[in-house]
């Protein structure tokens, strides 16, 4: 049973942490090295809220709300101008990210940090004592698939952003302002991504680099999903499962590389991933 829940919440932790980087990267076609960055900064702002003694439940919105505001300072300072030089843009991404992780340093120092949970204590299911505080992130990280899907597929919204990367030209055409999309969607990907290092941050230690550790595997499931919430969640179920079966019954170093392997082989069978032809 702890097996099974293990895969479970490695799963949802995957998907958050990767549902941000997916608006930016997978929809927009811009390559976001500045998401490890966003991740700490999420981080710090738990932290800051433990710190400040206030109800970790604030954490999430305030980390959201940081998310955007950083969002919309670099989609207007720095990304703009170069939608159509995608490999300045990730020049500029990754010395973003750089920038940022020294700021923080400067801040809050080299030392190791935490953040409170929100939800303390164990929950018993089927005879197993496990963490409240991850399985909740289950539900969550279903609700946050749904509701992005939903944006994405269902809304005014969803379809203009569609238009503007299917035909730019023809969009503005039609009347949709391809800058005015380009901006509110970057700034909800960052958005996401500082709150998912609120989400990841009671789990595990807070440093200035603790979004790195999952760069990599956020960019190969984006890269092997295409552009569906969907197919990024059955991703993240497929890869984050043999993540947990290899780093239990092999070895956790391996099992740190399972994602990248998979992610490697699947790009090689399928140069497109799962993005529909």
């Amino acid at each position: 049973m702890v097996l099974l829940l293990d895969i479970a919440t490695t799963i949802a932790m995957l998907f958050i942490v990767t549902a941000g980087l997916m608006v930016i990267f997978g929809i927009m076609k811009i390559v976001n090295f500045a998401h490890s960055a966003l991740l700490t900064i999420g981080g710090y702002v738990a932290f800051v809220v433990t710190q400040l003694g206030w109800n970790p439940w604030l954490s999430w919105p305030l980390a959201f709300l940081t998310g955007i505001v950083v969002g919309t300072l670099v989609e207007f300072l720095i990304v703009r101008p170069l939608y159509k030089r995608p490999l300045d843009a990730i020049l500029a991404t990754w010395g973003l990210g750089i920038v940022i992780g020294q700021l923080i340093i400067i801040g809050f120092g080299r030392g190791v940090k935490f953040a409170d949970a929100p939800l303390a204590g164990t929950w018993n299911l089927a005879g197993a004592d496990y963490s409240s505080y991850r399985l909740m992130l289950i539900p969550l990280a279903l609700c946050l698939c749904a509701l992005l899907t939903g944006l994405l597929n269902g809304t005014r919204f969803g379809v203009k952003t569609r238009a503007v990367i299917m035909n730019e030209t023809l969009a503005s055409g039609l009347g949709i302002h391809p800058g005015r999309i380009r901006f509110i969607t970057f700034s909800l990907g960052a958005g996401l991504g500082t709150l998912a290092g609120a989400l990841i941050s009671p789990l595990s230690s807070i440093d200035p680099g603790m979004g790195l550790t999952w760069l990599v595997s956020a960019f190969m499931l984006v890269m092997v999903s295409g552009h569906s919430m969907l197919s990024l969640m059955a991703t993240c179920a497929v890869f984050g499962a043999c993540q947990v079966l290899v780093s239990t019954y092999a070895n956790p170093v391996l099992g740190g590389l399972t994602i990248a392997v998979l992610a490697a082989l699947t790009l090689r069978i399928r140069p497109r991933g799962f993005a529909h032809d």
